[in-house]
């Protein structure tokens, strides 16, 4: 199905130069131009005529249940709870714990440029209790809990490295995402180092999920993760970069998936963009965690749109010396684009046309079927 909104999403650096002139922090709106709409959630009932006993409206002017999607999730405890947000942004972290199982949140305007979840810690960050954040620590959106869906909704971390020349430690993770059956629909990821975390909840758990029509950014191993996800329809932009004076600028993948684990990253019908110099970004580079040095990432693009940012000579890289890529599970299949022209085979691992036909969404997905689901 094709997004109703198929003009170019406005990139988190698109954000920044289109909200200079009004001030706010960091560039991003603190209320979108719909905010101020009679009708804050839409089609999808408000208060006074709620969609369901189970949904809870969320508008930072007030005309919800709750102003803030924190305070919203506290209070929808258990699990089937639907969140009808409004436009606005966010500035909050929010974590989803396991117990609160098939949760859907909705952007009510159904244009993921209006609802922004939005926060600024890195990795290097300092805790005020001491330490630093960490990656995982880093999110501003966590979802731990199995059956989540969310539609319509930009998730992003606006900390920039600029900003913090003293913070070493610059992974600075939008959303974090470890539930099983977990689908994203028209959404958008915004950041730079480590955008979006496809993970799970433990080593030997293996989440599914599935990202359909979404939008993801950023310059350093931008998506990553052990799920076993599927990324359908998306469009991945890597970003330019003032800090770097040669290539590469990053790593569009970088999955780190379970050894035992048979399905990794699906990326298929997608399209890869960038604003930096042609060559200048790698598809993906493999990443073997301490915490799991049996990991044996996965990643197959297939039917995809590869532009000229990617180096078609030599796509992929090794994270590590110790596990080199060509160990790992990469693969492509029927791609096009200056990104994927094959200059060296060797370089370039394809599927056979038999190998492809088990390459699938439903081979990765088994009986969840998230793309049935009504948008």
């Amino acid at each position: 199905m094709s997004s109703p909104h198929s003009r170019l999403p406005l990139s988190r650096r698109g954000f920044l130069t289109a909200s200079a002139g009004a001030g706010a922090a960091l560039g991003l709106l603190a209320t979108p131009a719909r905010a101020g709409t009679r009708r804050p959630f839409g089609r999808y009932g408000s208060p006074s005529a709620r969609l369901t006993p189970q949904t809870l409206y969320v508008d930072p002017q007030g005309r919800g249940d709750h102003t803030s999607v924190r305070a919203a999730v506290t209070a929808a405890a258990g699990t089937g709870r639907t969140l009808v947000i409004a436009p606005g942004t966010y500035r909050e972290t929010v974590a989803v714990d396991v117990t609160r199982t098939e949760a859907t949140w909705i952007g009510a305007s159904e244009d993921p440029r209006d609802v922004v979840i939005v926060f600024d810690n890195a990795a290097g960050t300092p805790k005020p209790g001491g330490g630093t954040y960490g990656t995982t620590g880093s999110a501003t959106t966590t979802v731990q809990a199995d059956g989540f869906t969310a539609r319509w909704i930009t998730f992003a971390n606006d900390w920039l490295r600029a900003d913090h020349p003293d913070i070493t430690g610059t992974q600075a993770v939008a959303l974090k995402v470890q539930g099983d059956r977990s689908a994203f629909h028209h959404c958008r990821f915004l950041g730079h180092q480590d955008t979006l975390y496809a993970d799970s909840i433990a080593l030997g758990t293996f989440a599914r999920q599935y990202f359909s029509h979404c939008y993801a950014e950023g310059d350093v191993d931008f998506v990553f993760g052990r799920a076993t996800a599927v990324f359908e329809h998306c469009h991945f932009h890597a970003l330019n970069r003032t800090d770097l004076a040669s290539a590469p600028y990053g790593f569009v993948f970088a999955p780190s998936t379970a050894g035992a684990n048979p399905r990794g990253y699906l990326v298929t019908g997608s399209r890869v963009t960038s604003e930096a110099p042609d060559a200048f970004y790698k598809l993906a580079r493999p990443w073997v965690p301490s915490s799991d040095t049996t990991a044996r990432p996965m990643l197959t693009v297939r039917d995809t749109h590869l532009g000229p940012g990617i180096d078609a000579v030599a796509p992929y890289t090794n994270m590590s010396a110790s596990h080199p890529w060509q160990n790992q599970r990469f693969a492509e299949y029927r791609n096009t684009g200056p990104g994927a022209r094959i200059t060296v085979p060797e370089n370039r691992p394809q599927l056979t046309p038999e190998q492809a036909a088990s390459a699938t969404r439903a081979a990765h997905l088994g009986d969840w079927t998230p793309w049935k689901e009504a948008c």
